[in-house]
């Protein structure tokens, strides 16, 4: 069953996250190009690449797996980007605007993941 990933919200803020992380990590030292400049891209385009990705599998399990690794994404997104202003990369400003969009992003994905989440399957806490 293939899920049309361009009509949902949820990559389309991704998509959006992750095209202001590359803006704003080309303003991070060159020295950084293969540590965290690399590590907070990677993290970042690997929300919305995992949304596709998770698209085209064929049962709600596999799309869920995929979500859940989006998820996991973006949490580690979050971590990288205020390890990224502690260094004194990213600005007070970028900061506050970076994260508005990270929160958007954690808040749509778990209202998608909590739509497709069987109700008698749900993960321990």
């Amino acid at each position: 069953m293939s899920r049309d990933y361009r009509k949902l919200r949820v990559f389309s803020s991704a998509d959006e996250l992750a095209f202001e992380i590359y803006k704003i990590t080309m303003q991070f030292p060159h020295s950084e190009q293969y540590g965290i400049t690399s590590q907070l891209r990677g993290t970042a385009l690997s929300v919305p690449t995992n949304i596709v990705e998770g698209s085209q599998r064929s049962t709600v399990n596999d799309y869920l797996h995929f979500l859940d690794m989006a998820f996991g994404s973006l949490a580690e997104t979050g971590y990288l980007i205020e390890f990224a202003f502690k260094l004194g990369y990213i600005d007070n400003i970028s900061k506050a605007h970076i994260i508005q969009k990270h929160e958007n992003c954690i808040k749509q994905l778990k209202a998608l993941i909590k739509f497709h989440r069987p109700q008698n399957h749900k993960p321990k806490t």
